[in-house]
């Protein structure tokens, strides 16, 4: 939903930034692609050890990359299908480490609950891109639903920011299991509606 109402509107003023700090057009999309998932991993540790805080801006920064990442290949013409294709995998590297970093913190706590419940989370995310992939073989785009990637990155940022004072990681995880799976579920009732039209 914000990626598709957002899509590129950034792009202008990042473009300026990005051809004032770097004046050159030697920079490597591929790095902050790269530098998201590390950052990302951090913030999966930071969970892991129960840092909320840390890890909720960790992942904020993390996004930042990841937004770095397009602008920086759009701006210097560096704009490859490998390239997009190599950003959807690490995307992928980078949601799953972050969940897999809260299934290892309520293992510690033994909290069953929450674990199976990330468990849930974890299976939607992953099937969301799966699903318009599979989807956009058959029809032109297939881009429905309401849980987004972006999406899921604010509310775990939240999350974990706000998890400290207020408890709200369970009541996130129960959010994003709930709308994940039915994003995947409108993006099999959208597909089916626009094969029956081929």
């Amino acid at each position: 939903m914000i990626s598709s109402k957002m899509g590129h509107r950034l792009d202008s003023p990042l473009s300026k930034l990005l051809k004032v700090v770097f004046r050159n057009n030697s920079l490597n999309p591929t790095y902050f692609t790269l530098l998201g998932l590390f950052v990302n991993i951090l913030a999966a540790a930071a969970f892991i050890y129960g840092n909320w805080l840390l890890a909720g801006l960790l992942i904020l920064s993390a996004g930042m990359f990841d937004m770095l990442d397009g602008a920086v290949a759009r701006t210097f013409g560096k704009v490859t299908r490998f390239g997009g294709f190599l950003d959807s995998v690490i995307d992928r590297y980078s949601d799953l480490v972050l969940l897999i970093g809260l299934i290892i913190y309520y293992a510690k706590q033994q909290n069953m609950h929450l674990l199976v419940l990330t468990a849930v989370v974890s299976i939607g995310t992953i099937l969301i891109p799966y699903t318009r992939a599979r989807a956009e073989v058959f029809i032109p785009h297939c881009d429905v639903g309401m849980m987004e990637r972006a999406e899921r990155i604010i509310l775990l940022a939240v999350g974990g920011m706000l998890q400290q004072t207020l408890n709200v990681m369970p009541v996130v995880l129960w959010i994003l299991a709930i709308f994940t799976h039915l994003t995947v579920f409108h993006r099999i009732y959208f597909t089916w509606k626009e094969t029956q039209k081929l």
